[in-house]
């Protein structure tokens, strides 16, 4: 009888192939880049979920970004339409504005309760509050987002040496077609402000042949300075007008200093830190002696209006009823001021002005260059 052989390699069994994470095979330097590129502290959450691995790494990164999404208010009186109202149109009523309402919307820095959730209903205390909302185990506030503070959501990160912080808008409520922008460096109180304003903005088009623009002329402005504040600039509440911008300003740019403190205070291993808003209209920065110059030196603070004080203050002023940018965009009643306390600047620190020049992005670092090149004008104010 012939017997029956199975083929050996008939009944030979095949693993399964192997799967293969990629990830793994990359080195924790690059992967941190990866991260500090994504920066957003949203984004960086989601990543932190995705394996031990990556919620090992996500705290070490040293470039964080925080968008707050709303300013939360318990004030049981105030409606969101109140709200609204209040945060867009502060010129409405300038001496509210003054001691009120500019500064409000940003005391929330000062009122991070850690893990607490917002409260939105009528009972909560009179207090505001940024918040960063997300969605989180199932577990949600009103419109299916859980809020947490800034304070909150950096507490886990312990290597940040770039801190971005972006508020919803800014806090001055403009009038529709008015341009204010500004720009303020702080230590442990101000080292310097520039503010730029206009009462209106209109694109026309490129400006061709714009001789001088750049070389130290007055090209594109209308050429009325005869030695005497223009009149225009004086006249139908334009004197006013750029009173509300230069006090409104430092006081939003004060109150984001003091409200800051906190998160200097935890955060030792900062280089840089910005508070700007998602309309551009104001930044404050600080770099790393500015940092630990706060951490140093006591901090001269109004308690009742939440913000650091204004020292007394020079200030220079250059003024164009009209000034017509290279890209066809038209100021009208273009303001620049410069601001130093009154300790530091001197004429020669005043003289150069690569500080001032260098304060906006385009196409207004070209406005403040070309008006720098006109007639100063030199005003004093005392500390608030």
């Amino acid at each position: 009888m012939s017997s029956l052989r199975a083929d050996p390699s008939s009944s030979r069994v095949h693993p399964a192939p192997l799967l293969v994470d990629h990830f793994d095979r990359l080195p924790d330097p690059l992967l941190l880049l990866i991260f500090n590129r994504i920066a957003d502290v949203k984004a960086l959450g989601r990543c932190g979920v995705v394996s031990r691995r990556f919620r090992q790494l996500v705290p070490q990164v040293d470039a964080v970004l925080v968008r707050v999404d709303c300013v939360i208010s318990d004030d049981e009186s105030a409606s969101p339409a109140a709200l609204s109202d209040k945060a867009r149109n502060p010129f409405a009523s300038f001496f509210q504005a003054f001691l009120g309402n500019i500064v409000k919307p940003l005391q929330a820095l000062g009122l991070f309760s850690g893990a607490k959730r917002a409260q939105l209903g009528p009972s909560s205390s009179s207090s505001s509050s940024l918040a960063v909302g997300s969605e989180r185990d199932g577990e949600m506030d009103q419109g299916g987002v859980t809020h947490h503070s800034p304070t909150q959501v950096l507490k886990n990160f312990n290597e940040i040496r770039f801190l971005r912080i972006e508020l919803p808008s800014g806090e001055l409520g403009i009038d529709g077609g008015i341009l204010l922008k500004w720009r303020a460096d702080f230590g442990s109180t101000l080292d310097n402000c520039v503010i730029l304003g206009a009462s209106s903005v209109v694109q026309s088009g490129p400006v061709k042949n714009l001789v001088g623009s750049e070389n130290g002329t007055d090209a594109g402005c209308a050429n009325d300075d005869n030695g005497s504040i223009p009149e225009s600039f004086y006249t139908n509440g334009g004197l006013k007008l750029r009173v509300v911008w230069t006090i409104s300003s430092l006081i939003a740019a004060s109150a984001r200093h003091y409200l800051l403190q906190p998160i200097i205070a935890e955060h030792k291993t900062l280089d840089s830190l910005v508070l700007t808003d998602a309309d551009g209209q104001g930044v404050l920065c600080m770099n790393r002696e500015q940092l630990e110059e706060l951490r140093v030196k006591p901090l001269s603070a109004s308690s009742a209006s939440k913000r650091t004080l204004v020292p007394a203050l020079n200030m220079r002023l250059w003024y164009a009823p009209h000034l017509e940018l290279p890209d066809g965009v038209v100021l009208k009643g273009a303001t620049l001021v410069a601001i130093r306390p009154s300790e530091q600047s001197g004429l020669k620190d005043m003289a150069d002005g690569s500080w001032i020049s260098t304060a906006f992005e385009e196409p207004y670092g070209t406005a403040a260059r070309m008006l720098v090149k006109r007639r100063t004008y030199c005003l004093e104010m005392n500390s608030f």
